[in-house]
């Protein structure tokens, strides 16, 4: 196996939706999905195109109501090229004798590589080789090179290359009740020797061009024009043996651009300055070693290693350093589909940590977006009569709540009112992110401005939703939804919501403690102004801290309760369902309800254990006054485990997690589960519709922060390195608060060097053994593998 390539061999019409979007091709400003180039969407094809924060808002009648959507838009399709052999159809995979065919992604260059022969009609072979690339070097450029042999004739082939404005969002079935026609006001042209394509979205208006340069080995060409298409024809004249190629270079622009006057003009002066496919590609190479320098990890297993390598390609295709000059977040299905929507959710928690060592400038730019929006968020707090910043939970173009009212359960037809923009603690997450790329990194100047802003806007609202109850003698979070999902409402409930959902009000002590430590890490001045800006008052903290020491918490049986009233729902027959993930839907097509039953979509107690550690929760729940049983940690695991479906592809890396050092071969399943849950479309047909980028990242997180303990704490680095069982070796570079750092651990020892960069002196310390590590320097620590106890569930 090659560790740096996804093949697949042969035609498989069921599993085109699920190619197209593993094999999808990005920058960090636009992807486009594998479809076949000669193909539109048929229900077996599904080009889509989409372009990094482009949004566009329509309104559809559904079951009786207006509803409005703002969706990522599928952008006019640059792909189009057909091609027929003399006296026959265009061709078709589906229709074709096909005597081959073969898809080769290469991630170590960005490549996709198509091969495939097919015998026509009057028995004439041909063989087709095609590679396809969108640009790493320069975002708006794609390139598309095909090269026919005729193996057993000679004659004329006809080709036809397009831009095609006659898209739309049907890429979700569930969807497609909904309207999906964003592209409006279509204009076609040439020229010279280019086509252009130019289209405006409905409502947000921005202008979005095509402008396509083809050569050819003949020159012969005819043009067709209609408004929303334009094509160029081109006749070869095949001798047999020997091979012709046509090349298709693309440039993409938008009225959102930096720098252009406007977006026609800007995509004909990029395509016609644009190199040939050879410099264009070997410029795209280059780009992508750099990446891959920093993006490094290496193992011993060739599958894990391909399979982490996907993962990562598709990160950096969503999220490049190309993203850091564009405003938008990190949509959770990344742009290689229309599900979900392309919303911004709370994904970003399971990016950003591995950002934070790899490519911290990308993550600050997440950052950056949540901060841009927070005036929205300010203005959704105040609508509840609250201080502070409250987030949505589904965000798009400009940070309003674009959580759908309806969505639909495709089990039963339904269309069922969507509670979970009471997802609340979406907040807690990005103030989450915000500590950790501060730890990280050091970036003192992100703290001080936008980072303490954010945090601490965000601590103001979860302090003012906690209110105190008589009754408990505690400050307690009502009506608001947890991680798990299925739980939106009481049984027989008039209103949704629940209370004291452990994960939100335990995070809101730990956002607390943080919101008053950041305050003291500002130097006098920053806080001064930052304190008179928000007008923050010592009674406001003082409530903070009496929060922070008598927030409620429900148990029961020595477990952590999901929240208030959990243990008085039923268990659910888990025979009946076995195998079910999505018991949300299985359950309202009987008529039925998670909501009356202890069962969870994914992790939503054990999150606590996957954000914090053991001794930080031991702490928190320690100064409110709830003293933890040295099994308490094992005890919840078990139980939430016992009652999870994973309907979500965050759960397995979740559980994969949390189970790491106490349960490792379970813990190894579930993240081989992880690790294949796109490629091996575990959610039963959701991978067609864009990968789990959030699920990706989780998996290379758990490589380097949980496998190796790895943490940053006031500056200096600390490592608790456990490898698996299966995993021998592992290696990987990083940057902590500007050190360039290379880790190569195995089960006898941790190496790590340091380049010459960053501060004069960093302190590592493995397994309580600490070195100064000087520029240049490199320091060897033994890491005997310790007794693994069942109750260290510490990472």
């Amino acid at each position: 196996m090659n560790s740096w390539e996804l093949v697949f061999d042969g035609f498989d019409p069921a599993q085109e939706g699920l190619r197209e979007a593993l094999c999808a091709l990005g920058n960090g400003y636009f992807a486009t999905r594998a479809a076949a180039p000669e193909a539109r969407a048929d229900g077996v094809h599904y080009p889509g195109t989409y372009i990094a924060g482009c949004y566009n808002r329509l309104t559809s009648t559904v079951a009786g109501l207006d509803v409005t959507n703002e969706e990522l838009v599928n952008a006019p399709d640059w792909l189009p090229l057909a091609f027929a052999t003399p006296e026959s159809d265009w061709f078709s995979a589906r229709e074709s004798d096909l005597l081959g065919y073969r898809q080769e992604l290469d991630m170590r260059h960005g490549v996709l590589h198509r091969k495939l022969r097919f015998r026509d009609g009057h028995g004439r072979v041909t063989s087709v080789r095609q590679r396809r690339l969108v640009s790493m070097s320069d975002p708006h450029l794609a390139a598309l090179e095909a090269t026919f042999t005729a193996e057993n004739w000679s004659g004329p082939l006809r080709v036809s290359s397009a831009l095609d404005g006659r898209v739309t969002n049907r890429g979700v079935k569930r969807y497609r009740d909904l309207r999906g026609d964003h592209l409006t006001d279509h204009s076609t042209g040439q020229d010279g020797d280019l086509t252009w394509l130019r289209a405006r979205t409905r409502s947000s208006e921005i202008t979005i061009a095509l402008a396509a340069r083809v050569e050819s080995d003949d020159g012969r060409s005819e043009f067709l024009q209609e408004a929303e298409w334009i094509s160029e024809e081109h006749v070869l004249d095949l001798r047999q043996g020997s091979p012709a190629t046509v090349t298709k270079t693309v440039a993409l622009a938008t009225s959102r651009d930096h720098a252009v006057a406007d977006a026609r003009s800007a995509a004909l002066r990029w395509v016609r300055l644009a190199p040939c496919f050879d410099t264009l590609l070997s410029r795209h190479r280059h780009a992508w070693d750099r990446l891959w320098t920093r993006a490094r990890l290496d193992l011993d297993d060739p599958e894990d290693a391909r399979n982490l390598r996907l993962h990562t390609f598709h990160v950096l295709q969503t999220l490049s350093p190309h993203t850091t000059d564009l405003d938008v977040g990190m949509p959770a299905r990344g742009l290689h589909g229309e599900a979900y929507r392309g919303h911004v959710f709370w994904d970003e928690l399971f990016v950003i940590p591995w950002l934070n060592v790899r490519f911290p400038e990308i993550s600050r730019t997440l950052l950056r977006y949540r901060h841009r929006r927070l005036p929205e968020a300010r203005n959704a707090a105040s609508a509840l009569g609250l201080p502070g910043a409250m987030f949505p939970w589904q965000s798009g173009s400009d940070g309003q709540e674009e959580t759908p009212f309806l969505h639909l359960n495709p089990r039963s037809g339904h269309w069922l009112p969507d509670n979970s923009r009471l997802q609340r603690h979406v907040g807690l997450a990005i103030a989450y992110n915000v500590w950790q790329h501060y730890a990280a990194t050091g970036d003192v100047e992100f703290l001080a401005g936008s980072g303490a802003e954010l945090l601490i806007e965000i601590a103001r609202f979860f302090g003012a939703l906690a209110r105190f109850e008589p009754a408990s003698g505690r400050y307690e979070i009502r009506g608001v939804m947890g991680p798990d999902e299925y739980h939106e409402a009481y049984p027989g409930a008039d209103s949704p919501g629940l209370d004291n959902n452990a994960y939100t009000n335990i995070m809101t002590v730990w956002l607390l403690l943080r919101a008053r430590e950041t305050l003291r890490l500002l130097p006098r001045r920053e806080r001064g102004e930052l304190t008179v800006r928000l007008a923050l008052t010592e009674e406001e903290l003082d409530r903070w801290e009496e929060i922070t020491h008598r927030m409620r918490v429900d148990f029961h049986d020595g477990v952590i309760s999901q929240f208030t009233g959990y243990t008085d729902l039923l268990e659910l027959d888990w025979d009946r369902y076995q195998g079910v993930r999505r018991l949300d839907r299985a359950l309202e097509a009987d008529g039925e309800s998670p909501n009356r039953y202890q069962v969870s979509k994914q992790a939503d107690v054990l999150m606590l254990f996957y954000l914090l550690t053991a001794e930080e929760l031991r702490e928190i729940l320690d100064r409110l006054g709830y003293p933890v049983k040295p099994d308490m940690v094992q005890r919840t695991i078990r139980y939430y485990l016992e009652r999870t479906c994973h309907g979500s592809t965050l759960s397995a890396v979740v559980h994969a997690w949390v189970l790491a050092r106490s349960d490792r071969s379970r813990s190894w399943r579930f993240r081989t589960e992880a690790l294949g849950s796109d490629l091996n479309d575990v959610q039963g047909g959701t991978t067609a519709e864009g990968i789990h980028l959030g699920a990706m990242a989780g998996t290379l997180d758990l490589m380097q922060r949980c496998y190796l303990g790895l943490e940053v704490h006031h500056g200096s680095l600390y490592l608790n390195p456990l490898l698996p069982d299966r995993l021998a070796t592992l290696s990987l570079p990083i940057r902590v608060h500007g050190a360039s750092l290379s880790i190569e651990v195995d089960r006898g020892q941790a190496r790590i060097t340091r380049a010459d960069d960053g501060p004069a002196h960093l302190r590592v310390t493995v397994r309580g053994q600490s070195a100064i590590l000087g520029r240049g320097a490199g320091h060897t620590f033994p890491v005997s593998r310790p007794d693994v106890m069942s109750g260290d569930a510490e990472r």
